[in-house]
């Protein structure tokens, strides 16, 4: 069977030669004599992959010396508990900016733990259709941090800029766009992100945290959730997620051999372009972003009529474009262009809209 066009928002699609040599990687790794699935994390062989994995990663986002990078389990999910109870003893407050869904789970999670939490921002009287100007001066001056999701996943909106947060740290959740352009990370305090959109599969979340915030903690905090632990361990306290911190090693690989996120940025973008353009010059989908909030990971647009979206993601899947359908929560269709979607798929894409424009006119 052919491989089909999969623009999942998560798990999402893997680049193809990360997948061809995973496979041919799978039975023996090396000269180990065995899958890296079956193999100690205290073996010399994996020592060096987990290595590995953060010293390409660390080049490729030019983190700074003075951040540690942490491999941990649970997903991006069990960070928004996790941060709280890391950071909030710098002053016992903290504020976030609500941008969707995922960030105002994670405003919910800590409200739920009775921590000092203040929404400073938010657009869901807009149906979060784009990003909220947030500025310095709508920020507590005694928030231990503030909290931000830099794309919106179930929305399609992305913040285009850097919220200047002065010296409150800024933690930012990166689940659905990291690597897909570069960042600064020297003006993030933390930044979190689960792997299954852009570094690997399902199963590692990294954490980029400053060594300077590991102090903080909650003393009554899981040991399991403390990243002063996980850093003093080398992300290994316990067993790490190996196979997937494996994956994320020959992602980076992958990117650092087609030039890094440059690169990858020039052509996310030139992916983006040609869908967007297309919706900015028809009139049968509406896109419900606003310009200058676009995300260039996951583009969202709607027929208007909720039979023929319907229609679309089942045709659409048939044509081997599968996964369109939008959130439960929105509907409508989603179209996740991850660093693995090739520029072809997206023009198959566009191809079919105009096809399905023309052969299902609305009333």
């Amino acid at each position: 069977m052919n491989r089909v066009y999969n623009f999942s928002a998560g798990p999402s699609m893997l680049p193809l030669p990360v997948l061809e040599k995973a496979a041919s990687e799978m039975v023996c790794y090396g000269e180990s004599g065995m899958s890296v699935m079956e193999m100690s994390h205290r073996s010399p062989d994996y020592e060096a992959i987990i290595a590995d994995a953060e010293s390409m990663l660390r080049k490729l986002m030019n983190i700074p010396d003075n951040y540690k990078v942490l491999f941990l389990q649970g997903g991006a999910s069990t960070q928004f508990a996790a941060v709280p109870l890391n950071l909030i003893g710098r002053t016992g407050k903290a504020d976030y900016v609500v941008s969707g869904q995922f960030s105002g789970k994670a405003y919910k999670e800590a409200q739920k733990m009775g921590y000092d939490v203040k929404c400073v921002a938010t657009t869901k009287d807009d149906n979060f259709n784009h990003i909220p100007a947030v500025t310095k001066d709508m920020i507590r001056p005694d928030a231990s941090y503030v909290h931000i999701c830099f794309n919106n996943t179930i929305y399609g909106t992305k913040y285009s800029y850097i919220p200047d947060t002065g010296d409150i740290p800024l933690v930012a959740d990166m689940s659905s766009c990291i690597l897909s352009e570069p960042v600064d990370v020297s003006k993030f305090g933390v930044i979190y992100a689960g792997a299954q959109k852009n570094m690997a599969p399902a199963g590692v979340t990294v954490v980029i945290v400053r060594e300077d915030l590991l102090e903080y903690a909650d003393p009554k905090m899981p040991t399991m959730l403390e990243w002063k632990i996980m850093a003093e361990n080398g992300s290994m306290y316990n067993t790490p997620p190996c196979y997937s911190i494996y994956m994320l090693k020959l992602v980076a690989e992958w990117l650092l051999s087609i030039g890094g996120l440059e690169e990858m940025a020039k052509r996310n973008k030139e992916k983006a372009d040609l869908l967007y353009d297309y919706l900015d010059n028809q009139n049968y989908y509406v896109a419900p972003v606003l310009d200058g909030s676009r995300s260039m990971m996951n583009v969202t647009f709607v027929t208007g009529n909720a039979d023929l979206d319907k229609k679309f993601a089942s045709d659409a899947a048939k044509a081997g474009m599968k996964n369109l359908k939008g959130h439960r929560s929105v509907g409508g269709m989603r179209a996740s262009i991850y660093n693995a979607m090739p520029r072809e798929g997206v023009e198959a894409l566009v191809a079919f809209m105009k096809k399905f424009a023309e052969e299902n006119p609305k009333a």
